[in-house]
């Protein structure tokens, strides 16, 4: 059984301020870099084969405080990088509610295409690390994808507010994928 826990960067000032980060590249900030401490202290209990994120800053800084107890390899993986949301990125939620209430903005990164990505990203790590403990630092709406599409609950989420830091686990189990939990947070001092 190949077994993936998800977890969500550290937060950064535009996550603080309510600005849409998508792919622009903004680094933790001091509250990120304590929650990816915190995250290291909760996954060294436990034994992980890979340590897999994603190309932009706040989630390579959140996997290399992660990796320090656990000295594992770092692969990059783009599959699992956020969601590009064209000209949505930078703004506020005010602002974005005001101008595009259906929460579609121009250039954006189709849910189809997110998903798809994720899927090859699922793939891959199924294919190279079949029935591994695997680690992959992501973003908010990968997890929120990886939730929606393999939630056993087709009444459960369909959106979830995930807190930076959280942890969501998912298996590969019978031919298919499984969210065994989500946006779990005992391990973090602040809880929002």
């Amino acid at each position: 059984m190949t077994h993936i826990c998800f977890v969500r960067h550290g937060q950064t000032n535009w996550n603080l301020y309510g600005k849409l980060q998508g792919q622009t590249d903004i680094p933790l900030n001091e509250t990120g870099k304590r929650q990816a401490e915190e995250c290291r202290v909760a996954l060294k209990h436990h034994q992980w084969d890979v340590l897999i994120t994603t190309s932009l800053q706040r989630a390579k800084k959140t996997a290399e405080i992660i990796n320090r107890d656990l000295n594992l390899d770092i692969i990059e993986m783009d599959h699992f990088k956020e969601r590009f949301f064209g000209e949505g990125e930078g703004m506020l939620r005010a602002e974005r509610e005001e101008r595009y209430p259906d929460f579609t903005f121009p250039n954006m990164e189709t849910y189809q295409e997110l998903l798809a990505r994720v899927q090859t990203g699922l793939r891959d790590i199924h294919a190279q690390f079949p029935d591994r403990k695997v680690l992959v630092v992501a973003h908010g709406a990968v997890i929120n994808a990886l939730i929606m599409e393999y939630h056993e609950d087709v009444s459960g989420p369909r959106h979830v507010k995930l807190q930076n830091g959280c942890f969501t686990e998912i298996r590969f189990e019978d031919g298919k994928w499984f969210v065994r939990s989500y946006n779990q947070i005992g391990h973090l001092s602040e809880k929002v």
